[in-house]
């Protein structure tokens, strides 16, 4: 008979294709998931993998059998949930996918009441690019996301979550740091700059702030590009440039004496945050009872940014 043990480790087997890397992420040793693997393929009389020294590769029957390992694995889930939600528990299993900002500013209050409430079911939160995180809601491969910018892909489901504002940010002995008069538009591009790349989403609300001064990023002069909104933090506080971030990443170096988020005339620069499902995957009770439980009004305090943020 088929074990879901065994089936759970194919499927992880089958993304890494790596069984070093499968015994990692499962817990066990890499000996047992060549054993579970074996005899999965003995009790199917097919190899699943192609296996060259160190290095794997999915067989045909392997990729026939990954859409159908996932739906028995899921209906196990689901009758294992279906009965705990006789007795009133949420549990099982759920995935969430975000963005940098969200994950680390904005999700772990909100886990925590979660957790608190729902204390069997597992957590899996990967922080990981937005492209990435579409595309894994879009699979099936994540329950929820959280992002910045709405992408067009057909069928996941965008949910207003909150609302963050992008402040320019400089340190705090810079001349603009203690203007008692907010800086002009045309004055910005007389200092230099450090940035995101073009897709984020701080970046296209910047672009569209920009676009009714009749500015563009290019007539910013740019120091440098970063890929994360920390380190362009720190390399503003080191002197290296000026910055628009999120006001949720800068909060806590302002509070400190850090920082100075600097007004500019005119431009007052929001970005929503969503939150993303796929209502052509079947949500699981851990998945439909976090998405209430994130727009409760209950929970309303971690849905304003000022309360993530604090003063700035």
């Amino acid at each position: 008979m088929l074990s879901l043990s065994e089936l759970r480790v194919f499927l992880v087997a089958a993304e890494t294709e790596n069984f070093s890397e499968t015994a990692r992420r499962v817990g066990i040793s890499q000996p047992a998931v060549s054993m579970q693997i074996r005899s999965l393929e003995e009790q199917l009389g097919v190899d699943l993998f192609q296996r060259s020294g160190r290095s794997v590769a999915l067989t045909e029957a392997g990729e026939a059998l990954i859409p159908m390992a996932r739906d028995l694995t899921h209906r196990a889930v689901s009758m294992q949930e279906a009965m705990a939600s006789i007795m009133g528990e949420v549990i099982g299993a759920l995935r969430l996918v975000c963005t940098t900002t969200a994950g680390k500013y904005v999700l772990p209050r909100l886990l925590a009441r979660f957790q608190e409430a729902h204390p069997q079911v597992e957590t899996t939160c990967l922080v990981v690019p937005r492209a990435v995180a579409i595309g894994r809601l879009a699979d099936g491969e994540a329950h929820i996301g959280l992002a910045s910018v709405l992408e067009s892909v057909r069928g996941l489901e965008y949910r207003p979550f909150m609302t963050d504002r992008i402040g320019l940010i400089a340190p705090v002995d810079h001349p603009w740091a203690t203007r008692t008069a907010p800086v002009l538009p045309e004055e910005l591009p007389t200092e230099r700059y450090i940035s995101r790349e073009d897709t984020s989403g701080t970046a296209v609300a910047v672009r569209e702030a920009l676009a009714w001064h009749d500015l563009a990023p290019e007539d910013l002069p740019l120091s440098m590009t970063l890929g994360n909104s920390e380190a362009i933090r720190m390399a503003v506080q080191e002197g290296l440039g000026l910055a628009f971030v999120s006001t949720l990443v800068a909060s806590e170096a302002v509070e400190a004496g850090n920082l100075a988020i600097v007004p500019v005339e005119g431009m007052e620069i929001t970005t929503t945050l969503y939150m993303i499902r796929n209502p052509e995957v079947a949500g699981t009770a851990a998945s439909n009872a976090f998405w209430d439980f994130a727009f409760g009004e209950e929970h309303a305090d971690l849905r304003s940014r000022a309360d993530l943020a604090g003063t700035t």
